[in-house]
């Protein structure tokens, strides 16, 4: 099944259109949002801060956000969160200086814990749509789409920031999340309701108690945390900061070092896609810490990087679908959303202890290469650990 098959479908396709214009708005003002903080002199940490404040809404919500999602009809709770994200969004034009930093934080915040949910949603949706080949054709496609929008939206929010400043990128952004609002009002979902009719706490508990004993799902879990080592925000708008900005502007490198990235992320999974499977996975966690490194060697020059990038970029979209696929696959229905809810907060969890630890590690002086290439030996570890996962679970 190819992926113009599935999106035949019409919810996947019209989900699919959604995610493309809301994930593009998101990346495109991500751009303005570092490139402001870095005008008005943020440090190494309130960067870093920064950076984890769009995750840290799956850490802390997680709890809550499986219950609300299990509870609360995918349609009307789409509506109610993209409305949030127009919000919040619009919030971004009233700072003007470091004065504000944490009223910036806190709109990141409630527009994240508002994306999060989003997300985790339309993953406790796609497998109640589709199974097989077709599931993992959508998560695919699924990411591709955010890899694809983290390309056009750096790069298009990197030049529109340097020519039009933030609040024009975040005006945009706005309009964006509108026109995503007017295609869901178009939705036609049918799916079997499932009445809940436990209370919440007892809903939290069973959903815990699932996933406490299932340690399959708990050793999935930590592997797909792995991909948060490549939450490069922090690193990437230092590196534009400290060693590219007497060769280009901030925005520009920001946007086009990310843009480059992304293009890895995009046609990766067109190649691995086709020959990733439980034997060989470990293999592909090895040449994802190996492209990392290159990426930590060539830094010191602004091109080779991005040649760099775009290799590093290659193996990620494909490595973090199919470790969902794994998860999803293991999950029963009833608890999907919990699962998922807590598979995503330790994954953001991965992403945050990934931007503290670039934000301290520069501030005690570590290097950036340094830091680059920690990241990257990360990922030989796990494959290691899932060299002995698929010996204990897979194989026997």
């Amino acid at each position: 099944m190819t992926y113009r098959e599935t999106l035949k479908h019409p919810v996947i396709a019209r989900l699919s259109l959604i995610q493309f214009i809301s994930y593009f708005g998101t990346w495109f003002s991500q751009v303005a949002i570092f490139s402001m903080i870095v005008a008005y002199g943020a440090s190494e940490i309130t960067i870093a801060l920064t950076a984890a404040m769009a995750m840290l809404p799956a850490v802390v919500l997680a709890p809550f956000i499986g219950i609300i999602i299990d509870r609360i009809e995918f349609k009307k709770l789409m509506l109610i969160l993209l409305v949030i994200e127009i919000t919040m969004t619009l919030g971004f034009i009233f700072i003007d200086s470091l004065a504000y930093i944490w009223i910036l934080m806190v709109l990141i915040f409630i527009r994240s814990a508002a994306a999060s949910m989003l997300f985790s949603a339309e993953m406790t949706l796609f497998p109640k749509l589709v199974q097989g080949k077709m599931l993992k054709n959508t998560n695919e496609i699924h990411s591709i789409i955010w890899s694809l929008c983290y390309a056009l939206g750096m790069a298009a929010g990197g030049i529109a920031t340097h020519m039009m400043g933030f609040d024009t990128a975040f005006m945009i952004d706005a309009l964006l999340y509108t026109v995503a609002v007017l295609l869901l009002l178009g939705l036609k979902l049918s799916l079997e309701k499932v009445s809940h009719t436990d209370s919440n706490w007892q809903m939290f508990k069973d959903g815990f108690d699932y996933l406490i004993g299932n340690k399959k799902i708990l050793h999935l879990i930590l592997l797909h945390a792995a991909i948060g080592l490549t939450s490069f925000d922090a690193l990437i708008t230092l590196l534009a900061d400290v060693k590219y900005k007497n060769f280009i502007a901030v925005p520009l490198a920001i946007g086009w070092m990310n843009a480059t990235r992304a293009i890895g992320l995009m046609i990766g999974p067109f190649f691995i896609g086709k020959i990733i499977s439980k034997n060989n996975l470990h293999y592909f966690f090895i040449l994802q810490g190996l492209a990392i490194m290159l990426w930590s060697a060539f830094e010191y020059n602004f091109y080779l990087a991005l040649i760099a990038l775009l290799i590093t970029g290659f193996f990620i979209t494909t490595l973090w679908s199919y470790t969902y696929l794994l998860i999803q696959e293991e999950t029963e229905s009833r608890y999907m959303g919990r699962v998922i809810s807590y598979n995503d907060m330790v994954f953001m969890l991965s992403n945050v202890v990934t931007a503290m630890f670039i934000g301290y590690a520069a501030k005690w002086g570590l290097s950036l290469e340094g830091i680059t290439f920690t990241l990257g030996f990360g990922f030989i570890v796990f494959a290691t650990y899932y060299h002995w996962f698929k010996k204990r679970y897979i194989d026997e």
